[in-house]
C-alpha cells in the first residue's frame, strides 16, 4: 500500500504530466500537420484522417520531455517551499522522496518504447497512405488556385478546371529519358487506390515524345502517370531500418548478413578468377568496383539494423534517466517557478542527453562505437543522476 507521501508526490507529478503532455503533444501535432499541409497541400478531410496516425509519432517525442518537466516542477516546488526539508526533518530519507518519481519513470519507459514501435509500424505508414490517397485532391486543388501543378515526375497546366474536368490540359511526364508531352481538349485524373496508380483520362489528345512517338487520338484514352517512389507505399524490402517494427528487425538482420556474405563470396570468386586467368586489372575494373560498392552498401545496412533496436530502447528508457537526473537536480535548485526550473533542470538535461545521443548514434552507424554506443547519453545521465542522489542523501 503506497504511503501518503508517495500518493501525494505521484498525484502532483501526474497532474503536471497530463497537462504538459496534452500541451506538448498538441504543439507537435500542429507542427506536424502544418508541415504536411505546406508540403503536400492536403485538404481538411485528409488532415482529419492524419491525426490518429500522427498521435503515436507525437507522443513518442513528448513522453521523455514531459516526464522530465513534470518531475522537475514538482520537486523544485517542494524544495523551494521547504517541504523537502520538513520531510527530512521528520526522519524520512531523501531516497523515499525520490522513489515515487523513479517508479513512475521506470513504468513509463516501456510505454514510450511501445509507442515508438507503434509510430513506426502503424503511424508513419498510415500518414504515408493518407497522403498517397489524397494525391488526386492535391493536384486538383493546386490547379484550381494556380492553373498548374508541378510535382514529382509530372506537371500539368490547364486553362480552367470545372469540377473534376480539366480544360485544355498540357501534361508533361518525365520519368527518365525523353519527356512525354500531352495536349487535349479536356481531361481528368483518376486514382487507382488498390494499385496505387494515377491515371490520366484525355479526350481528343495529341502526344509527343521527341522524334520517337507522335500522334493524335480523336477519342477518350487513358494513360498511366508513373508515381515517384515518395508517393507509393514502400514494400517490406524497401523499408529502411528506422521504418521497421522491432519484430521484423532481427529477421531482416539475418537476411542482410546473408546478402553481405554472398556479396563477399562473389568478390572473392571474381578476384580468384581474375588472378587465375592473369587479368589482375579486372579486380579494380568496373565489375570489381561494383562488387565492392555492393559490399559496402550491404555492410552499412547491416550496421544500421544492428544499431536500430538499441536506439529504440535508448530513446524509450530516456524517460527513466531524465527523471533520475531531473528530480535531484530540481531539489538542489530549490525553485518553485516553472521557468527557473526549466532553466536549471530541464534545459541542461535535454542539451546534455541529445548531444551525447546524436554523437553515439553517428559513431555507432560509422562502426566507431559498438551498437550499444547509442546508450552513451543514458549512461552519462545515469552517472550524474546517481551522484546527485548521493549528494542529496548526504545533505
Amino acid at each position: 500500500m503506497p504511503s501518503r507521501l508517495t500518493r501525494y508526490i505521484l498525484a502532483e507529478v501526474m497532474k503536471i504530466f497530463v497537462v504538459a503532455l496534452v500541451v506538448l503533444t498538441t504543439l507537435i501535432l500542429l507542427i506536424g500537420v502544418g508541415r504536411t499541409l505546406l508540403k503536400e497541400g492536403l485538404g481538411p478531410l485528409a488532415v482529419g484522417q492524419l491525426l490518429p496516425y500522427l498521435l503515436p509519432v507525437s507522443l513518442q517525442h513528448a513522453f521523455p520531455a514531459t516526464a522530465l518537466f513534470s518531475v522537475s516542477c514538482v520537486y523544485g516546488r517542494m524544495a523551494g517551499d521547504g517541504e523537502v526539508s520538513t520531510i527530512k526533518a521528520s526522519g524520512i530519507s531523501p531516497l523515499k522522496i525520490l522513489q515515487p518519481a523513479l517508479i513512475f519513470a521506470f513504468l513509463l519507459s516501456p510505454v514510450a518504447l511501445v509507442l515508438s514501435d507503434l509510430a513506426v509500424s502503424w503511424g508513419r505508414p498510415g500518414i504515408h497512405r493518407v497522403v498517397m490517397l489524397s494525391i488526386e485532391d492535391i493536384v486538383y486543388r493546386k490547379m484550381e488556385s494556380q492553373r498548374s501543378y508541378i510535382g514529382k515526375g509530372f506537371s500539368i497546366y490547364v486553362r480552367d478546371v470545372e469540377g473534376r474536368v480539366m480544360k485544355s490540359p498540357r501534361i508533361t511526364i518525365s520519368q527518365g529519358g525523353t519527356p512525354m508531352k500531352f495536349k487535349a481538349e479536356e481531361g481528368r485524373l483518376r486514382l487507382d487506390v488498390e494499385n496505387e496508380a494515377l491515371y490520366l483520362e484525355l479526350t481528343n489528345s495529341s502526344l509527343n515524345r521527341g522524334s520517337e512517338i507522335q500522334g493524335y487520338i480523336p477519342k477518350k484514352e487513358s494513360y498511366p502517370i508513373p508515381l515517384a517512389d515518395g508517393w507509393k507505399t514502400p514494400t517490406a524490402d524497401q523499408l529502411r531500418p528506422s521504418e521497421m517494427p522491432l519484430r521484423l528487425i532481427a529477421t531482416e538482420r539475418l537476411r542482410q548478413d546473408q546478402r553481405l556474405r554472398a556479396a563477399e563470396e562473389k568478390l572473392a570468386a571474381h578476384t580468384a578468377f581474375s588472378l587465375l586467368t592473369s587479368r589482375p586489372e579486372e579486380i579494380v575494373g568496373v565489375s570489381g568496383q561494383q562488387m565492392v560498392g555492393e559490399i559496402n552498401h550491404s555492410h552499412r545496412i547491416l550496421v544500421k539494423l544492428q544499431v536500430e533496436p538499441w536506439r529504440r530502447w535508448s530513446e524509450g528508457f530516456s524517460c527513466f534517466f531524465f527523471v533520475l537526473i531531473g528530480a535531484p537536480l530540481a531539489m538542489i535548485a530549490k525553485t518553485s517557478e516553472y521557468w527557473m526550473t526549466f532553466a536549471k533542470a530541464f534545459l541542461p538535461t535535454i542539451l546534455i542527453y541529445y548531444s551525447l545521443f546524436i554523437l553515439g548514434l553517428d559513431m555507432a552507424k560509422q562502426s566507431v562505437f559498438p551498437p550499444y554506443g547509442v546508450w552513451i547519453g543514458n549512461a552519462v545521465l545515469g552517472v550524474i543522476g546517481i551522484g546527485l542522489v548521493n549528494h542529496i542523501r548526504r545533505c
